[in-house]
């Protein structure tokens, strides 16, 4: 058999700098979008988790159920992630009582095991492996935790001394200092997609605080709905303008 046929694709995008950005752009969107819903129209965390979680949870379903990668049902399904996850993560730290220190270590637990179980069960938890049910499963899943760890780790540190814009740049030289990694080290790819992929949550979740928090909080006071929009629109742009095609995969789930 040729490397040709050995090769499959899988159902989530090549990981190329297009990506990282438009994921940033959606970790934003989500930010606001998610405070739109749980604080502008005053439903509550509790009631915007349901809402975003029954959306997550139809998205997943179609999206493992397509039998090839759709760029626009595979942001949507992100966007879908991030959303839930930021009113998920509000819930646990602020509703729930357990601050931010509590649900962030409590969420990375959940990141970890969802990890672990992952890699024990499949043998890789390299998106290459991404091309069957079960992984895909697994993919969505540990996303999902990822979001929402990350959304409480932003506050977290947004909450401190460093507010929104000092937090965005720590979390921008951690990505960066990622990438380097990447490209002059013998660290596992994999490891380091993972830690990028949790990293880009809090970037866009102070981003999205910076936006739309009141200026004496030391946001910029925007509109979260008109945010949002504007964010939703420089996504789907940004979907039709760069290049999106499958991850390869190999057949036997290695790599």
């Amino acid at each position: 058999m040729t490397d040709r046929e050995k090769q499959v694709l899988t159902k989530v995008p090549a990981v190329t700098l297009g990506f990282w950005i438009i994921k940033i752009l959606a970790t934003t969107f989500g930010e606001t979008a998610g405070d739109t819903v749980s604080m502008s129209m005053n439903l509550g965390y509790l009631v915007g988790t349901a809402i975003f979680a029954a959306v997550l949870a139809i998205l997943i379903v179609w999206q493992i159920r397509a039998r090839a990668f759709h760029p626009f049902l595979y942001w949507a399904t992100i966007i879908a992630s991030t959303t839930a996850g930021t009113t998920m993560a509000d819930f646990a730290t602020r509703s729930l009582g357990i601050g931010y220190p509590g649900g962030s270590l409590l969420l990375l637990g959940a990141v970890l095991a969802s990890l672990a179980v992952w890699h024990r069960m499949l043998g890789s938890i390299s998106i290459q492996s991404v091309h069957e049910p079960r992984a895909e499963l697994y993919y969505w899943l540990t996303i999902t935790f990822s979001q929402t760890l990350g959304t409480a780790l932003g506050d977290w540190i947004a909450d401190g001394p460093l507010g929104y814009l000092g937090s965005a740049i720590i979390f921008g030289a951690l990505l960066a200092l990622l990438a380097i990694a990447y490209y002059r080290t013998a660290i596992s790819h994999v490891a380091l997609f993972w830690a990028a992929f949790i990293l880009t949550r809090p970037l866009g979740a102070v981003v999205g605080d910076f936006l739309d928090k009141p200026v004496d909080h030391g946001g910029l006071a925007l509109s979260r709905a008109g945010a949002s929009a504007v964010l939703a629109i420089a996504i789907v742009t940004l979907i039709l303008a760069l290049p999106q095609r499958a991850a390869a995969a190999h057949s036997d789930g290695t790599n």
